[in-house]
Order: C-alpha cells, then sequence, then structure tokens
C-alpha cells in the first residue's frame, strides 16, 4: 500500500513537470526526441533529485581515499561482468568471450572478490558490452530518445535492452530486495562521484538537457559502432566537447547592440 502511494506521488510529480516542461528560446526541436516536452519534464525532476540528494553524497563520497573509490568501481565492474560476457557471446565474440571468462575468474579470486584488477595488469582486456550495443549490431534501430525517471537518459533499444538481458546477466538481479537496492545505491554514487569533474561544463552549457541528450546519444552511436578504447574517461571527456560544440552551435544567434552595425559576411 505504502508503495502504491510513492507512485502515485512520483507519478503527480512528473506530470506537474511535464505541463511546464518549455523549450528554451530559439532551440529547434530534435527529430531524435519526439517526446522532448515529456522528457524535459523527467530531466527537471531528476535534475531535482541529483542537486538535492545524489550530488552531495557524491562529493562526500570523492573524499574517500583514492583507493577506497578504486577498489568500489572495480568491485561492481566485476560483479556486473557477466553482463559483458553475455552480450559476448551474442555479438559472436567468441575470443572476447573466452579472454572475459578468464578475467572475471581471475579478478574474483586473486583479485579478492574484484577490489583489485590484476587482470588487466596480466594483459586481459576490458570490455564494454550491453544488450543495447548487441541489438545494434543486429541492426535494431534505436528509437526515440528517452529519459526515464530516476534512471536518466535512455534511447528504446537501450532501455529494452537494460530491461530484459542486462538485469538478468546481472548477478545483482538474484539478490533480496534491499541487499539489490543498496548494491544500486553505492554503484549510482561512485558513478555520479567520477562525473563531478564535467559539472563546470554543464553548467555552461546553454541548454544542459540538449548537452546531455548529444553526449549520451553520440556515446551510444560510438559503442554500436566501434569498441571503446582502454581510457574510458578520455573519451568521455571528448564526447563532452563534441557536445559542447553541438550545445554553441544551437544557441540562438543575439541580435548587435543597439548603434552598431551588424558583421558582414
Amino acid at each position: 500500500m505504502r508503495s502504491n502511494t510513492y507512485l502515485s506521488l512520483l507519478s503527480v510529480c512528473l506530470l506537474l513537470l511535464y505541463g511546464c516542461a518549455t523549450l528554451p528560446p530559439g532551440v529547434k526541436r530534435d527529430p531524435r526526441d519526439p517526446w522532448e516536452r515529456m522528457n524535459r519534464g523527467t530531466y527537471k525532476f531528476n535534475d531535482t533529485l541529483d542537486r538535492a540528494i545524489l550530488k552531495p553524497v557524491a562529493k562526500g563520497y570523492s573524499h574517500l581515499p583514492q583507493p577506497v573509490q578504486t577498489g568500489v568501481h572495480n568491485f561492481f565492474d566485476n560483479l556486473e561482468y557477466p553482463v559483458v560476457i553475455v552480450n559476448d557471446l551474442l555479438q559472436g565474440q567468441v575470443s572476447s568471450f573466452f579472454s572475459d571468462i578468464g578475467r572475471l575468474l581471475f579478478n574474483t579470486t586473486v583479485g579478492l572478490g574484484g577490489l583489485f584488477d590484476p587482470a588487466s595488469t596480466a594483459g586481459l582486456e576490458k570490455h564494454d558490452r550491453d544488450f543495447g550495443q548487441t541489438l545494434g549490431k543486429w541492426g535494431v534501430p534505436k528509437g526515440p530518445y528517452l529519459v526515464v525517471p530516476l534512471l536518466g537518459p535512455y534511447d528504446i533499444r537501450d532501455a529494452f535492452g537494460t530491461a530484459t538481458v542486462d538485469t538478468f546477466a546481472n548477478p545483482r538481479t538474484y539478490t533480496n530486495f534491499w541487499t539489490n537496492a543498496s548494491l544500486w545505491a553505492v554503484r549510482e554514487v561512485d558513478r555520479r562521484a567520477r562525473l563531478l569533474p564535467l559539472d563546470a561544463t554543464l553548467q555552461s552549457a546553454y541548454d544542459p538537457y540538449a548537452f546531455i541528450r548529444n553526449a549520451y546519444l553520440q556515446n551510444r552511436d560510438f559503442k554500436v559502432h566501434g569498441d571503446r578504447p582502454e581510457n574510458e574517461e578520455e573519451q568521455e571527456r571528448k564526447l563532452m566537447e563534441e557536445a559542447a560544440q553541438q550545445d554553441e552551435a544551437t544557441q540562438p544567434t543575439q541580435p548587435p547592440p543597439e548603434g552598431q552595425p551588424t558583421p558582414k559576411p
């Protein structure tokens, strides 16, 4: 009964946000985002929760010793690595399939449950694959862009992939509710802490919603059409820079101050 009440309140909040979500002046609709008004409302809801809860907790987490943060990050990467292994097989990546099984076993045993990453030192490459990416490689179109409450940006293909194969391949799914929820919460705090350095770039964007949308869709296109390089953080920075350039291009042109001539082309 209590959970139904919470869901009803959440639905009311999202409907209110949907009703007041508008496009910034001068911004054209993106054909990749036919549900933009609804998505902007959900984005506002998620951003409010982020500012109130997730970001402050992530800032506190970021003050922990770096080896602790690295250990937490390694643990969750290793815990969820069966998702990668399943999608290796579904994508026909046979050599990666066996290599990633070895990586999981090595880090789980020698790496003390995944807290350490001796597999990378041993030359076992780390991959980043999911079922949304697999569907893309099979030729399934990505569909409209979608912002999911609490979870953030997706496209329809990725949302379906996350809710089906990736969920069933994730060992966290087979724990009890409270263990699953606790692990998910710590994972999200770790992810948010790693994005803190990009907050200044996001805040300087003319339209943060469009900025995140462009960065997400570029990232997913890259993952479908080619494997990510070893340095994922460097790739994230490049994608954010590209999104920033697109953001600048979408800013409405300001008229020159009164009395000043319009510059000639």
